[in-house]
């Protein structure tokens, strides 16, 4: 049985498309392009008062990390110098309104370093942080990528034809992190059909905790199951099981959605430009610029918060003590200020750091495992699918939603 055939079409479907019920809660079913709309809020100045999806025109309400917080001001940024210099502010603009220590009673990226600040963040980020470097991508690459990928090609390569945003993009990234836990491939998309159920993720990871505390194997678990975190006593404690569930939800949450959205915005933008795609196709060493360009002109993720702990004059805007602040990272990642010809998408342009994984001390743990994926993985289909080309007589596919983007189908022949 190939990989493909293990996993359910349906259901792979139903949980990877941002138009589903699934998704919808982060504006997934947002279809306008917010960034014409997002240039002339830049353009009017860099903080203006409301919420991302307000100020573009989303219909209801969108959530999201730091969303919905109704009882606060909400404000929103759109220029590269306001976004990067509140995520570089870690003390006036916190990841979470409380003070989070891991020690919750429940499980989930609400205890997780996602929402925690300060030294107690930069602590159990150094936990995993050596798993993460760009040093350790072979060994998530020999170990659990390259399989991953050539299985999913295996059920493609006769075809003829595909569609790659469900049946290639998103089970990669779900395949190797749960592969990475020790959970079997069946179990795969209930894992990711449970992130909004904490305790069934918990079940789920329970037995493989309790087999790595006795015999540690060479995978994620067991690096948490292993890790120690050094007090404020300078006395080092083992991670409790509750620490590691929350550990892997945000792993999970991260490494099912962000690398599965981003390879396929990679993709379309290839696809779409096939000059560009064959340059690629022939040298190599333009696909990493691809991908980082793909990361600033659409970031998966274009806007994270933080919560105002004082009062404070920011980029000309008044921003009371306990008010959240939306960074709009799509936004700033098109500032003609830092980025010529910024609505472009152009991967010969000169490199700039931008924040599609984010930036400061909360910038994505993941981003070079994610890299290595979609890496591996576009790379796989231009050495095995010869002459790989969008399907004329398929859908074209768009770029959709509002706090997920990503796009939608991608049908695509060769040979």
């Amino acid at each position: 049985m190939t990989t493909l055939q293990a996993l359910n079409r349906d259901r792979l479907k139903e949980l990877f498309d941002l138009r589903s019920s699934y998704n919808s809660l982060m504006g997934g079913d947002f279809q306008t392009d917010p960034y014409p709309l997002w240039a002339r809020l830049r353009a009017e100045a860099p903080v203006h008062d409301g919420t991302v999806h307000k100020l573009s025109g989303y219909p209801g309400e969108a959530f999201f990390q730091g969303l919905p917080f109704p009882d606060q001001p909400h404000f929103s940024a759109f220029t590269f110098a306001a976004c990067d210099a509140a995520l570089r502010d870690e003390v006036t603009f916190a990841s979470s309104p409380a003070v989070v220590d891991g020690t919750g009673e429940i499980p989930g990226f609400e205890t997780s370093m996602l929402s925690m600040n300060g030294a107690m963040h930069r602590r159990y980020r150094a936990l995993v942080q050596p798993s993460f470097v760009p040093a350790k991508a072979g060994w998530w690459i020999t170990k659990w990528i390259e399989e991953t990928v050539q299985l999913l090609v295996d059920g493609l390569v006769d075809q003829g034809r595909a569609e790659l945003n469900v049946d290639f993009c998103a089970a990669i990234p779900i395949l190797t992190i749960t592969h990475s836990f020790g959970i079997p491939i069946e179990q795969a998309l209930e894992v990711r059909a449970s992130l909004g159920t904490p305790a069934k993720i918990a079940a789920m990871l329970a037995p493989i905790v309790a087999a790595r505390r006795e015999d540690p194997q060479d995978d994620l678990i067991s690096v948490l199951v292993q890790a120690e975190l050094r007090d404020e006593d300078g006395v080092n404690q083992r991670l409790s099981d509750l620490e590691i569930y929350s550990f892997a939800i945000l792993l999970l949450l991260a490494g099912s959605g962000t690398t599965w959205k981003q390879m396929g915005i990679v993709l379309t933008a290839l696809l779409e430009r096939p000059e560009l795609l064959a340059a690629v196709r022939s040298d190599r060493s333009l696909l990493r610029p691809a991908i980082e360009e793909a990361l600033r002109w659409t970031p998966t993720d274009p806007m994270f918060s933080r919560h105002v702990t004082r009062d404070t004059e920011f980029f000309g805007k008044h921003l009371p003590a306990g008010s959240v602040l939306h960074l709009c990272l799509g936004a700033a990642n098109r500032d003609p200020a830092r980025w010529d010809r910024p609505d472009e998408f152009d991967p010969r342009r000169p490199v700039k750091r931008s924040l599609g994984f984010g930036g400061g001390f909360h910038i994505c743990l993941g981003m070079h495992v994610a890299r290595a994926e979609m890496l591996v993985g576009i790379g796989a289909l231009l050495d095995r699918l010869p002459n790989l080309r969008l399907d004329p007589d398929g859908p074209q596919p768009r770029y959709i939603g509002m706090y997920e983007r990503g796009a939608t189908e991608i049908p695509v022949v060769f040979g």
